[in-house]
């Protein structure tokens, strides 16, 4: 009760102080620049010139502290040792690309690069496309979106309850291992069976994103205009035909912005892989192996930080990429 009461409270101060910030500051640009009088004009020019910024000051203020100044800390521990004490320039760096498991992580998010975003934006089109043609389209939609409303953390604990193996001899609970058995086989511990246990997780994350995919694809697929489609037919072409040719190549856009959305999502996934496996059995990604640098044991903030600057020097190209895309989509 009183975890829910904190909460509560929280959202309860923070939405009150949004509120009381922008009226609180309006009142007083009012007062500073009157919308009246011999000087009105002037005053209503300056204070437009000002206001936007009541309203962007807060959220810049909260990005340089929580997303700017981590950033540049994370690049100056990366230069020190372990223990922030001695200053050793590039030598984190250099153990990096000696350490067996980064190399072992950059493989591994390397596949989930190649499988995640590719699987989760087929099956997002597919649903997309199927459940705007069948009566029940929206039930199943909210079906499939449903895992999007799970914490990676809730999802990963579901999942694993999918994969449980119990001993020889006793009832198994995980609902794979109870099918595998059904028909014939023998129960497997399947998150420690190398190198397919990364493709267990990683269908995880399929299972998240393809809602999100769905979602966006389907809005792109009923932005097509009506008129190429019927000419499509008209011209004697088949549904598959409509579908690869016409439909496809006219959200080719909207698919690279949830690919690479869903990319940039994959190159930052722990959550998942830290609650399944926590990166034993040849499971390591970069984010939990920054993680076990940064707080397991004896901290080394040099190391984590270093492996945080990889991980983030991975992700700002197609941040780039994806935001110019949809700039370009916009115009």
């Amino acid at each position: 009760m009183e975890l829910l009461l904190l909460a509560v409270g929280t959202i309860a101060v923070g939405v009150l102080g949004c509120m009381a910030w922008f009226w609180g500051s309006n009142f007083v640009l009012d007062q500073l620049l009157p919308p009246r009088g011999p000087k009105a004009g002037d005053n209503i020019r300056r204070a437009g010139l000002i206001r936007p910024w009541l309203f962007l000051g807060p959220a810049i203020l909260f990005l340089g502290v929580y997303l700017v100044y981590p950033v540049l800390n994370s690049i100056w521990l990366s230069m020190f040792n372990g223990s922030s004490t001695e200053y050793v320039g590039g030598s984190n760096y250099a153990w990096l690309a000696q350490d067996a498991k980064f190399r072992e992580s950059m493989i591994n998010n390397f596949f989930w690069l190649l499988i995640v975003p590719a699987l989760a934006t087929l099956f997002g089109l597919i649903a997309a496309q199927l459940t705007d043609r069948i009566r029940w389209g929206n039930f199943g939609k909210s079906l499939i979106f449903m895992p999007m409303a799970i914490s990676f953390v809730g999802a990963g604990v579901i999942w694993k309850f999918i994969y449980e193996y119990r001993e020889p001899g006793t009832e198994q609970i995980g609902l794979l291992n109870a099918i595998w058995q059904s028909l014939g086989g023998t129960a497997q511990t399947w998150l420690t069976l190398q190198p397919v246990n990364n493709f267990f997780l990683m269908i995880v994350l399929v299972w998240i994103q393809t809602g999100f995919a769905m979602v966006i694809l389907s809005a792109a697929l009923r932005g097509i205009p009506e008129e190429t489609i019927e000419a499509a037919v008209l011209d004697g072409a088949s549904p598959w035909q409509i579908f690869f040719k016409i439909k496809v190549p006219q959200i080719l856009g909207t698919i690279a912005v949830v690919w690479t959305t869903i990319t940039i999502t994959v190159l930052k996934v722990f959550d998942i892989v830290f609650v399944m496996t926590n990166g034993q059995w040849g499971t390591q990604v970069l984010a939990n192996l920054m993680y076990d640098w940064m707080f397991r044991g004896t901290p080394d903030y040099g190391r984590g930080s270093a492996i945080a600057i990889v991980l983030m020097i991975l992700v700002l190209p197609i941040m780039i990429w994806n935001i110019r895309n949809v700039r370009r989509e916009m115009r």
